[in-house]
C-alpha cells in the first residue's frame, strides 16, 4: 500500500481527535506529507474515524490530484496542500472543531499571549478571516494569517489548524492552543487577563526550541 506507515498515522490522530475532544462527528481532518515522495496523506471526507482504515485515507500529489485510494478527500484538502507547498517546515497539518478554539474564532478575536505555552504556536494565535470551507480561498486566507511566523490559526466561525514537522507535534499544538482558548475564554468571562510582555514571548519561543526530548 502506497504511503502506510502515513496511512496508519492518519487513522491514528483521526481517533485522538475525538477522544481528545478536538472535534465531534466527522469533524476536521488531518494529513502528514512524504517529502521525499511529494504526496500527502489525508483523511477521506465525512468518514467515522473509529471506521477509516488505512485503506481510506487518499494520497495526493502537491498539484492536488489524487495518486492512490478509493474514497474523496477531505473537502479542506486544499488548506492542508498549500502549507506543504509554501512551508518546508510543515510536516503535518491538524484541522479541529475544538469547542474554545472555535467559540473564540466565532468571535473572530485572536489569542493573545494570556499564557505562556501559546509559545506552541507563537506569540500569539491570530484568527483569519473567514471564507467558505473547502474552497481556495479558506486555504489563502489561513495560510496568508499564519504565514511563516505562526503553527496555528484561528479560522473564523470555523475552528483552528495547527501545523508542525511531523503529526504528533501538530496535534499536540492543536491540544495546546485549545487549552491555551480555555483559559482565554474563562479569564474574559471575569475580567480582562494580564498579557505576558513581548520580551517574555521571544524568550519562551527560545525556550520552547530546546524543550522536550529532541
Amino acid at each position: 500500500m502506497l504511503l502506510e506507515k502515513e496511512r496508519e498515522l492518519v487513522v491514528e490522530y483521526g481517533k485522538k481527535l475525538i477522544t481528545a475532544g478536538l472535534t465531534r462527528g466527522t469533524g476536521g481532518n488531518i494529513s502528514v506529507i512524504n517529502k521525499k515522495e511529494s504526496l500527502m496523506a489525508i483523511s477521506p471526507s465525512g468518514m467515522d474515524y473509529f471506521e477509516t482504515e488505512p485503506g481510506d485515507v487518499v494520497i495526493m500529489d502537491l498539484e492536488g490530484e489524487i495518486v492512490d485510494g478509493f474514497r474523496k478527500p477531505s473537502s479542506e484538502w486544499r488548506m492542508h496542500l498549500i502549507f506543504y507547498q509554501k512551508r518546508e517546515d510543515v510536516g503535518a497539518v491538524v484541522h479541529t472543531h475544538s469547542m474554545f478554539a472555535t467559540t473564540i474564532a466565532t468571535l473572530r478575536w485572536e489569542i493573545p499571549p494570556a499564557h505562556y505555552l501559546i509559545a506552541y504556536a507563537g506569540k500569539k494565535v491570530p484568527c483569519a478571516p473567514y471564507a467558505t470551507f473547502g474552497t481556495q480561498e479558506i486555504a489563502d486566507a489561513a495560510y496568508n494569517t499564519m504565514g511563516k511566523v505562526y503553527n496555528a490559526v484561528l479560522l473564523a466561525n470555523h475552528g483552528l489548524i495547527a501545523v508542525g514537522p511531523d503529526l504528533p507535534s501538530a496535534f499536540g499544538t492543536a491540544e495546546i492552543i485549545e487549552m491555551v482558548s480555555e483559559i482565554y475564554y474563562r479569564t474574559k468571562c471575569v475580567g480582562d487577563p494580564v498579557l505576558l510582555p513581548d520580551e517574555e514571548m521571544e524568550l519562551m519561543l527560545e525556550k520552547f526550541k530546546t524543550y522536550g526530548q529532541k
